[in-house]
């Protein structure tokens, strides 16, 4: 399953990852300079909520380029079947 990004969905991504980027070099900046554990637990939390609505945002794409495939055979030899499990698979690795 080729993922194919559109320009407004890929700025979105992007941006949610590069905010995930800054947060975490917040969370090691704070760890460095002792910084209270209760902000550092809640700066790490929206780092992860980022990288998991970047995850999501990616599933969601491919999961609508699979639905809208006119020809509907995804990768070659592949089924609508194993392109669900693949997607639950990708699902489930972001819970």
């Amino acid at each position: 399953m080729d993922l194919e990004l559109a320009g407004t969905e890929l700025k979105s991504v992007l941006n949610r990852l590069r905010r995930a980027q800054g947060q975490i070099s917040g969370v090691i900046r704070m760890i460095e300079e002792g910084r209270d554990c209760e902000d550092v637990v809640t700066q790490l939390a929206a780092a992860s909520r980022a990288l998991d609505r970047a995850g999501f945002a990616i599933i969601a794409t491919g999961l609508q380029q699979c639905l809208t495939d006119t020809d509907g055979d995804g990768n070659p030899g592949e089924n609508r079947e194993e392109m669900r499990a693949r997607l639950e698979k990708l699902f489930l690795s972001l819970a």
